[in-house]
């Protein structure tokens, strides 16, 4: 159980998701305490490079970048240049649509 758990709960039932946060590896593009709000996904085809989803890589949770896409492979990484690892469809939960103060 993680950080995301009750969130990727919400966004599997189709519930949108707003917290906050915590740690510097989103700075730029999410920081640390921002409100950030997550939709479900209805079609992940229209996820692309940049986005920023909630997802899991080895069986730890992040609110983390799409690097690159190939094919139903999706790069996860951080805003600094870190490389979570390629992911499957099923280990992605939401996007962020709204990041606010």
């Amino acid at each position: 159980m993680g950080w995301a758990t009750g969130h990727i709960a919400k966004l599997k039932s189709g519930e949108p998701v707003s917290f906050r946060p915590r740690g510097g590896s989103m700075t730029g593009k999410i920081e640390s305490g921002q409100l950030c709000t997550v939709e479900p996904i209805a079609d992940l085809s229209s996820l692309k490079a940049g986005d920023i989803v909630l997802c899991k890589v080895g069986g730890n949770e992040y609110l983390h970048l799409v690097k690159a896409i190939q094919g139903q492979r999706f790069q996860i990484g951080n805003n600094r240049g870190f490389i979570n690892g390629w992911i499957g469809p099923n280990a992605i939960y939401g996007v962020c649509t709204r990041i606010e103060p």
